[in-house]
């Protein structure tokens, strides 16, 4: 182990490669490239910038557009002078823009291209607005700011809020700090794990959106690994495929995205020879698609990726050895906890189980979130002496391998993306013929899981499917709005009169050994 004390900041980590890799690719998207020595020169620029409009240290700036190189500039910028960026989901209706816009106090919102019109709707109702940057105003700005001193960020400082979907209807901004975005780098490295090595010449591919930790925790990846990372604006398949051409060594995909690569026609001409790891989450890999993308790209290492936007992300690896053409047990579980972190399953008194018993997953790790934004209540019920809730169930076998098996919050999983029933409930619930609603996940081949609403009518009203779901498309993001609708004529419930969604579920998720897919 280096006796060096670790980087544990953005500042620390632009400065040293601006030094030991000046002329060395750092960012790129399509044509527009910058070294690390560019980056440390755009990136000064942005704090002079962002110093020039009165923002100070734990103040929050927004990013409302797709991926962008831009975007990581001022995000890189932001952290290294301690203003905390918080990415907004392009896909989010005007609403959801505006309650995430309202909860940071964002003093500033900067724009990806062709967001202005949104952006106007989410702005109008609220109290304060923040100032609206476009990227050509943005570039503008940074163009004509000159670099100057200023005092840098420290571990402990946040950097990133993270919004993940609320189990009370509103997303939660997870608040991240420098410490939580690197410190697990170092028992990484100490650990002699061969996906934790980077050699000369690696570039990482960020095409997950910016808004989840498995976008933008690539950008951040690549800066601790001194790599090139290549920004794309969102997941194609045709995009990845290129992207593996460009020299793509490592990338993060969600099962779901990897299928539409390795089945697109263009794989079957397309150069894999860089690729040294294809790392994925959100779901296990069905042994059919492993199969299918070993043979499509043959030389690669795959490691299954489970954790949390509240954890930083990863923090248990299935790794490649693990994985198995023909299937077998483990490649049923998440993997075990990286080094650095610590896993244990427990009960509702938060005493650890037995091996083999199922129980909720907990996590203690220097990448734990510092809080939920504005929320001490969900804040000291999800973090504990050090211990982040997971919300999922599951259990661990002899050997440290966590095997989810269902959900204790009543999330939904679907294609990647976190969705939590009760914003999706509350939406439908506001239309006039709903007088009861609960949303469940149901198997879907292609995303895992699809978002369903079960209904019961208002008396003396009739429900029509197609304008509940209609209904929903203007107040939620796509990827939200339930894709069918169950009318039925009463909501099974317990005694206290609580609405049994097990019940609700259970038909459709017969004849599978979890209620996870």
């Amino acid at each position: 182990m280096s006796n060096e004390q670790p980087m544990l900041s953005f500042d620390a980590f632009i400065r040293h490669w601006a030094k030991e890799k000046p002329d060395e690719p750092a960012l790129e998207q399509g044509d527009d490239r910058s070294s690390f020595a560019d980056l440390e020169g755009r990136t000064a620029a942005i704090v002079t910038f962002l110093q020039s409009r009165g923002l100070r240290r734990g103040d929050r700036i927004a990013w409302l557009g797709k991926n962008s190189k831009l975007y990581f500039e001022l995000f890189y910028g932001a952290a290294r002078l301690g203003v905390v960026m918080a990415p907004i989901g392009w896909r989010l209706a005007a609403p959801e823009i505006a309650h995430i816009l309202g909860d940071t106090g964002a003093k500033i919102l900067l724009l990806g291209e062709g967001f202005e019109d949104v952006a106007g709707k989410a702005c109008a109702g609220l109290a304060t607005q923040p100032a609206v940057i476009t990227s050509a105003q943005a570039a503008q700005h940074i163009a004509q700011a000159q670099p100057a001193d200023f005092d840098p960020a420290g571990p402990d400082d946040a950097v990133l809020q993270l919004y993940t979907s609320g189990t009370t209807g509103h997303p939660k901004g997870a608040v991240l700090s420098n410490r939580n975005l690197f410190s697990l780098r170092v028992p990484a490295e100490d650990a002699g794990q061969p996906w934790s090595h980077w050699d000369e010449g690696e570039a990482i591919l960020i095409a997950m959106p910016c808004a989840h930790i498995g976008g933008t925790g690539l950008g951040i990846m690549a800066l601790g690994g001194g790599v090139r990372a290549i920004v794309q604006e969102e997941f194609t398949p045709v995009g990845v495929l290129e992207a593996f051409e460009q020299g793509v060594t490592r990338m993060f995909i969600v099962p779901a995205a990897l299928q539409m690569v390795v089945q697109h026609p263009r794989a079957k001409n397309t150069d894999f020879s860089h690729v040294k790891y294809v790392l994925y989450g959100a779901a296990p890999i069905p042994p059919d698609l492993l199969r299918e993308a070993v043979e499509t790209i043959p030389n690669a290492g795959f490691l299954q990726c489970y954790g949390m936007t509240e954890t930083t992300g990863t923090i248990a690896v299935l790794p490649p050895e693990d994985h198995d053409l023909a299937g077998n047990d483990r490649m049923r579980s998440a993997g075990r906890a990286v080094p650095g972190a610590t896993i244990k399953i427990v009960d509702e008194e938060g005493r650890e189980v037995p091996r083999g018993e199922v129980g909720e997953v907990i996590v203690r790790s220097p990448s734990n979130m510092i809080e939920y934004w504005n929320l001490p209540e969900a804040t000291a019920a999800s973090l504990n002496d050090g211990w982040m809730r997971t919300g999922d169930a599951a259990y661990m076998d002899e050997d440290g391998y966590v095997f989810i098996q269902d959900r204790i919050k009543d999330m939904i999983i679907s294609g990647g993306e976190n969705v939590y029933p009760a914003q999706v409930e509350s939406v439908i619930y506001g239309h006039p013929a709903i007088a009861e609603v609960a949303v469940i996940g149901v198997p879907d081949d292609t995303w895992g899981e699809a978002v369903k609403a079960c209904v019961v009518p208002r008396e003396g009203h009739d429900i029509d499917a197609e304008e509940i779901i209609a209904w929903a498309r203007e107040r939620l993001a796509a990827f939200k709005v339930p894709k069918t609708i169950d009318i039925i004529p009463a909501m099974p419930r317990n005694p206290s009169g609580k609405i049994l969604r097990r019940e609700l579920r259970a038909p459709y998720w017969e004849g599978h050994e979890r209620q996870v897919n």
